[in-house]
């Protein structure tokens, strides 16, 4: 009796355990069905806001939500709902994706995270493995600016090359494709887009010596559909590519001969990639030619198509359909990768499809976007120099000749400089207001040719571009620090594209702010450099609301509503490539600590965020100089040609990578040579440089580091807050 008892509970159990499993698969079926809804047709429609699933929004990537609940009257009471820290205290560029409550994040290193975009509750991660020492083929940072989400699939390229499929319920990895070729210097930091079933990507690396291009892949399985090249093949030969005839038109724009025949010429696709679903064309913004120096490039002759281009593609096959060249010729690294707005706008009561951008070189483009003709080129910044403007007959700008510094062999101090007027930063356009908000920045350096042989040569290792590193490091005299320091600023700016006038504009302390973000409550929000998450009114650009976030804000914010509250979401950290290059000339901004956190906020948020540790007084103990002026001279051109890039000007680091100046093993000849010849640290991105240095050469890096270090040491009185 007891025994049949025992054994009818067990069935009860195992019913119920069935019961139970059964309603979980239902459940997951269910979730997995609302979730494949998210195609093109989804977002081809501005729909109703309450989920963010794209990194632009939609394919018009006007980061514009019609939601309202949070709006001019009510941010006020925004507090923070929720967050989660990161792994990786390096930089944070991308934008949460939001769908049907669950919220997708990438992150430093390419990883990806998937939260309860209600509670916060992280759902899974996924960590590609990138190895570290890829870190030394990325220009900017380990960072990476986003996922796609397509019928419910997550797909994340990845810093090494890889472009990969995830499944968005569970993070399991469906598919993994290689893009890049394995033993060049190519890197992926841009977000991918899904259009048709296909997922596009391009890479980075124009820096180091690659050729540009973009991919199309089948959403399901990764198989590769086409390819579009940007510059000529350098060996002359056909690539069987969609781009195979437009090319051997755009090789007679390069010259026969040229370092652009070993380098690969550049014109990387690193960022924008958009898809116009009302005129069914793909819109690709390209990069700069390596090496910058047009003179070493291509002989100083010829445009260099398609560098520093908006190239409009068929998105089925990849051909061309036409192009406009914004910087013909680019030598100072004025890309046009930066992000690209799709609208309709009304000149004069007729109505245009247009595109609109702002690049690095500081003049805000409007296309018409049918043929790619110019409609306006309005500058954005002050003190733009190396172009008084554009003639709109020809499309072309009206140069300054001294800005071609390669001809004149005289130094060309420039603004913009390479970090640009606007770099990849999100703007975001408000068809309300009419205006589109640019997260852009005053920030000049001087170009000057190769002042030496060991600037001239090209290196397998570290930067390639002709031109001398002397203009992006600041001098020793504190006056002019200071000076350099003052004049850096960020600026958030309002334009209206039909006049290019400026509507409204705010004055900020540094540049490298944040993304912008728009909604039909009539806000923009904008991170800081100095840890601050803003909230302007979007007509007037008056501060209706102020939160410290405790970190610098890099990307853009998203927002979305779930069980009828709308959220803000956004990613806090330093890093990219302005921390990176310019130590201490990021004056106030270093003295913001770097934390890696999803940050999201809502109305009446009452969560705390952690108290920051108490700041450590800096100490100097410098280790006893060692080698000859001549050795630390030396030291100082190394140093400009293979650290700089990481470790900042002047050694003087930016609160991301450690400072030079202060490592524990400047005293040590024998860890500091494992550490810069043998690669140590090469798991977290310090590789070997036996290939490009002697250790002779590495010690008169270490003597050049210990003399900065003496130097900080002096005038720390004096110093930036670092």
């Amino acid at each position: 009796m007891f025994g049949g008892r025992k054994i009818w509970i067990v069935f009860a159990a195992m019913a119920s355990l069935t019961l139970g499993a059964c309603e979980q698969f239902k459940q997951v079926q269910e979730e997995r069905e609302a979730s494949t809804t998210v195609d093109g047709a989804y977002l081809a429609d501005l729909g109703t806001g309450e989920n963010w699933a794209a990194t632009g929004y939609n394919y018009d990537e006007q980061r514009y939500s019609p939601l309202t609940q949070i709006n001019a009257d009510s941010v006020s009471e925004l507090g923070v709902a929720w967050f989660a820290d990161l792994p990786d205290a390096r930089g944070q560029e991308a934008t949460p994706v939001v769908v049907d409550g669950r919220m997708y994040i990438s992150s430093a290193w390419s990883k990806v995270f998937a939260y309860d975009a209600k509670t916060g509750e992280e759902l899974w991660s996924y960590d590609p493995e990138v190895p570290g020492e890829t870190a030394a083929k990325a220009c900017c940072d380990v960072v990476n600016r986003g996922v796609a989400f397509w019928k419910g699939k997550i797909y994340v390229g990845t810093l090494d090359g890889r472009l990969i499929a995830l499944d968005a319920l569970t993070g399991a990895q469906l598919w993994v494709t290689r893009t890049t070729p394995e033993d060049g210097n190519y890197t992926i930091t841009g977000a991918p887009r899904v259009v048709k079933n296909m997922v596009l990507i391009g890479n980075g690396g124009a820096e180091f010596g690659v050729r540009g291009y973009v991919s199309a892949y089948d959403a399901n399985d990764g198989t590769l559909k086409w390819r579009f090249y940007t510059v000529p093949n350098p060996s002359g030969e056909a690539d069987d590519a969609a781009s195979d005839e437009i090319l051997q038109t755009a090789k007679r724009t390069w010259s026969e001969g040229g370092e652009w025949t070993e380098s690969g010429g550049g014109g990387t696709v690193w960022d924008a990639i958009v898809y116009d679903h009302e005129l069914d064309q793909l819109y690709i913004g390209t990069g700069n030619g390596n090496p910058w120096n047009h003179g070493a490039r291509s002989n100083g002759e010829g445009d260099n198509l398609f560098l520093s281009s908006i190239v409009a593609l068929k998105p089925e096959t990849g051909e061309y359909i036409w192009h406009y060249q914004q910087t013909p010729a680019d030598s100072w690294d004025f890309t046009a990768t930066q992000p690209i707005i799709l609208a309709d706008v009304s000149y004069e009561g007729v109505g245009r499809k247009v595109l609109m951008q702002a690049p690095k070189n500081g003049f805000f483009f409007v296309l018409d976007r049918t043929d790619g003709s110019l409609i306006s080129a309005e500058p954005f910044i002050d003190g733009i120099n190396w172009a008084e403007g554009y003639d709109l007959e020809t499309g072309r700008p009206i140069e300054n000749p001294e800005a071609r510094y390669y001809r004149t062999g005289k130094p060309f101090l420039a603004m913009p400089s390479a970090l640009g007027a606007h770099n990849w930063h999100p703007m975001s356009y408000n068809p309300n207001t009419g205006l589109v908000y640019i997260p852009a920045q005053q920030i000049a350096a001087a170009y000057l040719p190769p002042m030496n042989d060991l600037e001239k040569v090209r290196k397998p290792i570290g930067y390639n571009t002709g031109a001398s590193g002397e203009g992006f490091t600041l001098p020793d005299d504190r006056t002019a620090v200071k000076a350099a320091i003052a004049a850096t600023k960020g600026r958030l700016v309002a334009i209206n594209p039909v006049t290019g006038d400026i509507a409204w504009k705010v004055e900020q302390e540094t540049p490298w702010n944040g993304g912008t973000m728009t909604t039909a409550g009539n806000l923009v929000f904008q991170g800081t450099a100095l840890g601050q998450m803003h909230a302007y009114a979007a007509d007037s650009g008056d501060l209706l609301w102020s939160y410290d976030v405790q970190s610098g804000v890099l990307g853009g914010a998203s927002t979305y509503m779930v069980d009828g509250e709308q959220y803000i979401a956004f990613l806090t950290s330093k890093g990219g490539a302005f921390p990176l290059l310019i130590g201490e000339g990021g004056g106030a901004a270093n003295a913001v600590p770097n934390i890696p956190r999803l940050i999201v906020m809502k109305i009446g948020g009452d969560t705390q965020l952690p108290a920051l540790p108490k700041q450590q007084p800096i100490v100097w103990s410098p280790p006893t100089r060692i080698g000859t002026a001549a050795q630390v001279a030396q030291g100082r051109q190394l140093y400009m040609r293979y650290c700089s890039v990481c470790h900042g000007g002047g050694a003087v680091g930016g609160g991301v990578l450690p400072d030079l100046r202060r490592s524990a093993v400047l005293a040590d000849t024998e860890t500091w040579s494992k550490i810069v010849l043998e690669g140590a640290l090469a798991d977290g991105g310090m590789i070997g440089f036996a290939p490009v240095l002697s250790e002779t050469e590495s010690e008169a890096v270490r003597a050049y580091a210990i003399d900065r270090a003496h130097y900080g040491a002096e005038h720390a009185d004096t110093a930036q807050p670092e």
